[in-house]
């Protein structure tokens, strides 16, 4: 009853025939299916690459949405990425299937067609594509082997600049074009999918230190907790078995299916951290399999298990409120800080540079803040409601009495010539310097 009536929405059930045969296909075969898939779905789809690994392999990405070739005011962006661990290759299969579910059915299925014309969908099937062919190439065991790393022996999920401790591993060609990406979109949702367990973990991954007892804490608790817990057993509980808790042996329970990164294992320099205190992008990290490489023959069960969480996903993008910060004449205003009371991030989300702001949030009664800097803040109080029904976030935007010529002046104050990814750099390493000098001191 609880699956049924809070997690889970009721999906038409109709036939199609795949054409995509459940089995690994390398990086070749890869490429050649998101380009079919782009020339033959060219209205809904956009087939980029946002970078190369270590041996010079196209990170591609196909964004799917009704405005697929960029980012459109008012509709927000998610992401799936798979194969960060190139040794972890169920995710990688499990999103092409996705993709071709999801295009194949757009204009047949009502839901899936207001999910993608209300959103824009980027799917990364593979972050670490070095990996993955090491891991083809070898006799890889279940539970591990070097296919994890990329090419330069580098786990790419402890590679990201990290917000608690410092990150010395120099940064690889992989993890710079994901942090660019990532910080250079207006992501509001994703997921990262991994192999070895059966859960979908939250952040943060890595600790919080406690300087009065001198020890880290267990469950690292960050300020949209609540958010996340609902993120994550939305996935659990709308998969066939993820929700029990006990899918894997050599794995701790996990009630309901879930678990707070830190308070499983912790670890430094992760991407779901990164995506949430950088990004303003609220991800999870979601393990698929007990097996990090099973036999392809059971891609089928890991299709059928997974689909409908990974569909169901699609539509929390709209939970919670959106909006713009506007002068009295409409121009965007970028930068402004955008901040709900009692949810104090270490680094505070700003609107992009078309002054929009995405901000997930429960139903409920809720202050928020919006400051311009110099120019003071606006307070507002909101009831919140379940509106994903509408697939549309609340709307609720602000003006200030502004001039657009020093709004301008005011974003050249405050961070010149910088782009996106350098000025939260910035950000992270100050915080991180500080952090270091208070608990030292």
């Amino acid at each position: 009853m609880f699956r049924s009536i809070k997690f889970l929405w009721v999906w038409a059930i109709i036939p199609y025939v795949t054409a995509l045969e459940f089995k690994y296909h390398n990086t070749k075969e890869l490429e050649s299916f998101l380009r079919d898939i782009n020339t033959k779905y060219p209205s809904i789809t956009h087939l980029y690459s946002v970078g190369k690994s270590v041996t010079g392999i196209n990170l591609w990405v196909l964004a799917i949405g009704k405005y697929p070739e960029g980012h459109t005011v008012g509709i927000p962006d998610m992401k799936y990425i798979g194969n960060i661990h190139g040794d972890e290759v169920v995710g990688r299969e499990m999103l092409l299937h996705l993709i071709e579910h999801l295009v194949e059915m757009y204009e047949k299925d009502a839901t899936i067609t207001r999910l993608i014309n209300s959103a824009r969908i980027h799917i990364m099937p593979s972050m670490n594509p070095d990996g993955f062919e090491i891991t083809q190439r070898t006799k890889a065991n279940c539970m591990f082997s070097k296919g994890r790393y990329n090419k330069e022996h580098v786990d790419l999920n402890r590679n990201f600049p990290d917000a608690f401790e410092n990150n010395l591993s120099p940064l690889q060609p992989e993890t710079i074009a994901v942090m660019d990406w990532i910080l250079n979109e207006t992501f509001v949702l994703s997921i990262s999918l991994h192999g070895g367990a059966v859960v979908a973990s939250y952040p943060y991954d890595n600790r919080q230190t406690d300087t009065k007892v001198e020890q880290p804490t267990g469950y690292s608790k960050c300020p949209d907790d609540d958010v996340f817990v609902y993120l994550a057993k939305n996935y659990s509980y709308s998969h066939e078995s993820m929700f029990s808790g006990d899918e894997c042996q050599n794995t701790p329970y996990f009630q309901d299916g879930i678990t707070n990164g830190a308070e499983w294992y912790h670890f430094s320099g992760g991407m779901q951290d990164f995506n949430y205190v950088l990004g303003q992008c609220f991800e999870l990290t979601v393990e698929l399999s007990c097996c990090k490489n099973p036999p392809p023959e059971y891609l089928v069960e890991y299709w059928n298990e997974n689909e409908q969480s990974l569909i169901n996903f699609l539509k929390l993008v709209h939970l919670g409120i959106k909006g713009q910060v506007m002068n009295m004449d409409g121009a965007p205003i970028e930068n402004a800080i955008v901040e709900v009371h009692g949810r104090e991030h270490i680094i505070p989300f700003r609107t992009n540079k078309w002054g929009e702001y995405y901000r997930p949030l429960l139903p409920g009664l809720y202050t928020l803040n919006v400051t311009v800097p110099g120019f003071g803040s606006n307070t507002t109080e909101l009831q919140v409601f379940n509106n994903m029904e509408n697939f549309s976030a609340l709307v609720l935007n602000f003006h200030f009495n502004i001039n657009t010529t020093d709004v301008s002046s005011l974003t050249q104050q405050q961070y010149g010539t910088a782009n996106g990814i350098q000025q939260n750099t910035i950000l992270l390493i100050s915080i991180v310097i500080c952090s270091a000098l208070l608990i030292n001191g």
